[in-house]
């Protein structure tokens, strides 16, 4: 080769290396471009503080267990606490739940996978015989095709559409982390109030069953007073009517407290038949529970941390939607081998490739992609407007329940006082009819009285703990929006394993 031809070769080699370098800057610099709105959270109206925290309250220091999110540790309660572990274990709706995050995390690696050029192998192998009658017939008319083809193709981010994929892709994979916590968080609640529920039964169940014992006991004194001509026969039939229709209100109660036992066998995952719990008539009454801040309401409740990714997904699909304006360009590439028998399938000669790019644009769809757009940015508002809602919503459970506890604390103590009353005027009542100076009737009025306090009594106790309960939900049990995931290519960064 002569000096001339060598230096041709050189120019050569550098214009196509130039050219390679400007095509790859070029890309570079136009995959810096992101389609779409930066996003930013839609602001809500936050106050300064709960209304109806009462004043006693903002002195009280918060509690550590509940912010470590095993909420339902603040009661002390040993049995339900093992109960409540059993969900995240047995429980088939968080399965449900979880295996919908499973399906939203996958979906993210799947939209990333467009990163990367599609490398596709298809080797083929063919023995073919051709008419000898065929128009422009060659002399050969049987032979052996091998092929083993390699095809490339890629398609440069240009224009942010993959990234804006992915970005709502991941937002929408933590939505549905978010909404395995509130599942999580409303199944752990629930469990707790259908507890309490059955434990409130069995307090009022002994109560009932000592009201029985004691109207059995007014009944014999009514008898003996009836056969020693004290009494009449209209004494011993109230006092047997008030004595039954007492026992049959202790029977009745047992239908509840089953329903509860078997809906607590279902969220646990057992079937009703085979599970049971020991009558324990114990409620305590609830612990103080600081609510915080409103402000901080927005990171604490899994369904508000959903919504709010719910619409960063709503942008990022705005994103994706613009893209459509713009140029689409792929390039590709194939090579490989292609020979008549395998000993000359792999040689030199076999060798065939080709490289290619093209670029197609939308030049009239009849307003599709305007349609598309609106219809992106119709979906964003909408979002906006759930996740505003359910910040008012939150709001309003909060200040529901701190109303619910503020209320029924002075009504608890009032009626404390209503049933130390009743009490003493069974005692009076009971003492005078011993007396002969009163009949039955004032006794059984007073047996009554006694009897429906202690049981409001027990409900408003039981409404407390349900409504400290229903608090902790509101304020989302602990949880912070801080644990949503952010890596979603291993599986450890699923919430509630079980």
């Amino acid at each position: 080769m002569s000096s001339g031809q060598r230096e041709n070769s050189r120019k050569r080699a550098s214009a196509r290396m130039f050219g390679a370098l400007t095509l790859a800057s070029s890309i570079a610099i136009l995959s810096g471009c992101l389609s779409g709105p930066r996003y930013s959270r839609a602001s809500v109206p936050t106050p300064p503080e709960y209304k109806e925290v009462p004043p006693d309250w903002k002195t009280a220091q918060p509690s550590d267990q509940m912010a470590r999110g095993k909420w339902w540790e603040i009661f002390h309660d040993p049995q339900l606490n093992d109960l409540e572990e059993k969900i995240n274990v047995s429980n088939q709706n968080l399965k449900a739940a979880q295996a919908q995050f499973l399906q939203a995390r996958a979906q993210v690696r799947s939209s990333r996978a467009d990163y990367y050029p599609t490398a596709i192998v298809d080797p083929s192998a063919a023995r073919i015989r051709q008419s000898k009658n065929r128009p422009l017939k060659s002399s050969t008319t049987n032979y052996t095709d091998l092929i083993l083809p390699l095809d490339v193709s890629y398609e440069p981010d240009l224009w942010g559409r993959i990234r804006r994929t992915v970005e709502a892709s991941r937002e929408n994979a933590q939505a549905s982390a978010a909404d395995l916590e509130s599942v999580s968080l409303s199944l752990h609640a629930e469990l707790a109030l259908d507890y309490f529920e059955l434990r409130s039964l069995d307090a009022e169940s002994r109560l009932l069953d000592s009201t029985v014992d004691a109207f059995a006991k007014a009944l014999q004194l009514t008898q003996n007073r009836y056969k020693g001509g004290v009494a009449s026969a209209v004494d011993v039939a109230q006092a047997q009517a008030q004595l039954e229709t007492t026992r049959a209100q202790a029977i009745d109660l047992h239908v509840q407290r089953a329903q509860n036992e078997h809906a607590i066998a279902t969220l646990i995952g057992e079937p009703a038949p085979s599970f049971s719990l020991a009558v324990s008539p114990t409620l305590d009454p609830p612990p103080v529970i600081p609510p915080g801040l409103p402000s901080q309401l927005l990171e604490r409740r899994p369904d508000i941390a959903a919504a709010e990714r719910r619409m960063a997904a709503a942008n990022a699909e705005i994103g994706v939607a613009r893209t459509a304006y713009y140029p689409l360009l792929s390039l590709t590439g194939s090579g490989g081998f292609e020979g008549s028998t395998l000993a000359n399938w792999f040689s030199g000669p076999s060798i065939l490739a080709s490289v290619g790019a093209s670029a197609a644009v939308t030049v009239f769809d009849g307003g599709r992609r305007r349609a598309l757009n609106e219809q992106a940015r119709a979906a964003y508002d909408q979002n906006v407007a759930n996740y505003r809602q359910t910040v008012l919503n939150a709001f309003q459970e909060v200040e529901d329940n701190l109303s619910a506890l503020r209320i029924l604390q002075d009504e608890a103590k009032t009626q404390d006082a209503a049933v130390t009353a009743s009490q003493h005027s069974l005692e009076l009542s009971t003492n005078r009819y011993k007396g002969g100076v009163s009949n039955y009737l004032e006794v059984i009025t007073a047996q009554s009285l006694a009897l429906s306090d202690q049981r409001v009594a027990v409900d408003i106790l039981r409404r407390r703990v349900a409504a400290a309960v229903l608090l902790i939900k509101a304020l989302g049990g602990g949880w912070n929006a801080s644990q949503l995931p952010t890596n979603f290519s291993q599986a450890s960064n699923a919430p509630h394993q079980p």
